[in-house]
C-alpha cells in the first residue's frame, strides 16, 4: 500500500469527487459578509483549488486566495483565475492588509495544538482592519462528545472520473487525549494500481472553547451556530438566517476583531 494525498495532489479530481456546481460556500460566505457590512479585500485561507475564492471575486470582492499545496494552487491560476494566489501556512501568514478572512471546510481545524490557533488567530488580528471580519465553517467538536455514528463504520464512496472508478473507504477515529478526530481513507481503482492511503485530521474544538480564543486574539463573535451552512442537511439558502444551536456536526462563525 502506498502513502499519499490523491485529492490535494490531484485538485480536478478533488472537484469531481466533492462538486459543488451551486458554489454554496461561496455564496453563504458572500451572505455573511454582505449582511455584516463587511469591505471588499477578502483572505481565503486554505483555499484550495479555488472554486470558492473565484466565486467571490466575480461577485465583486478582491479576493486573495492562500494554501500550502503548490498543485492546488497551479490549479486554481488556471482554473479559478481572478484572485491572486500565494503560498502560506494558515498557522502563521503576513500578507498584507484585509476587511475580512475566510476560512472553510474545517480549514482552521489543521491548527492541531493551541499554539497553531494562536498563531492562526494572531496572524488573522494582523491582517485585518479594526472591524474586519473572520468567517470559518467547519466540523463540530461538540457532535462528538457522546456520539459515535460517525464512527462506528466505515463510509465508501464510488465515482467515475476520466474513464477510471474510484472508490474510497473512509475511516474515523478520535484521539481524546490530543483533542483530534483522525481520518484515514484508502483509495482502490479496481485497474492494478495498488491501494492509495491518505491520512488526516482535524482539531476538535468546542463552541465555548472557540468563543474564548476568539475573544482573546480580540473578536466579538457575531454569529456561532451549527446551520444552516453549505455543508448542512438541508443547505443553506438565500434568505435562510443562522440559527441559534450549536449541537450538529458543523459550526459557523463570525467575528469581528474590535477597534482599538
Amino acid at each position: 500500500m502506498t502513502s499519499g494525498n490523491l485529492l490535494t495532489d490531484t485538485p480536478a479530481l478533488y472537484e469531481a469527487r466533492f462538486p459543488d456546481t451551486e458554489r454554496l460556500a461561496a455564496r453563504w460566505t458572500q451572505d455573511c459578509l454582505r449582511r455584516h457590512g463587511a469591505g471588499p479585500r477578502v483572505l481565503d485561507m486554505g483555499c484550495g483549488t479555488g472554486r470558492d475564492a473565484a466565486a467571490l471575486h466575480t461577485a465583486g470582492r478582491t479576493v486573495t486566495g492562500a494554501d500550502l499545496s503548490e498543485a492546488m494552487l497551479t490549479h486554481a491560476r488556471t482554473h479559478h483565475p481572478g484572485p491572486a494566489y500565494v503560498r502560506a501556512d494558515l498557522r502563521g501568514f503576513d500578507l498584507g492588509s484585509f476587511d475580512a478572512v475566510v476560512c472553510l471546510d474545517s480549514s482552521l481545524l489543521y491548527c492541531h495544538t493551541n499554539d497553531q490557533l494562536d498563531g492562526f488567530l494572531a496572524s488573522c488580528r494582523k491582517a485585518l482592519t479594526p472591524g474586519g471580519l473572520l468567517v470559518a465553517e467547519m466540523r463540530n467538536g461538540a457532535y462528538f462528545l457522546g456520539r459515535t455514528d460517525l464512527l462506528d463504520r466505515s463510509a465508501v464512496a464510488e465515482f467515475t472520473w476520466q474513464g477510471r472508478t474510484y472508490r474510497s473507504t473512509t475511516t474515523l477515529t478520535v484521539d481524546r487525549t490530543a483533542q483530534l478526530l483522525s481520518r484515514t481513507r484508502v483509495w482502490t481503482t479496481g485497474d492494478g494500481s495498488p491501494p492509495v492511503e491518505q491520512r488526516s485530521a482535524w482539531r476538535l474544538l468546542f463552541p465555548q472553547e472557540l468563543r474564548h480564543f476568539l475573544a482573546v486574539h480580540g473578536f466579538d463573535v457575531l454569529e456561532l451556530h451549527d446551520g444552516p451552512g453549505p455543508r448542512t442537511e438541508p443547505p443553506w439558502r438565500q434568505g435562510r438566517l443562522p440559527g441559534t444551536t450549536t449541537d450538529a456536526d458543523r459550526l459557523h462563525v463570525v467575528a469581528r476583531l474590535r477597534s482599538l
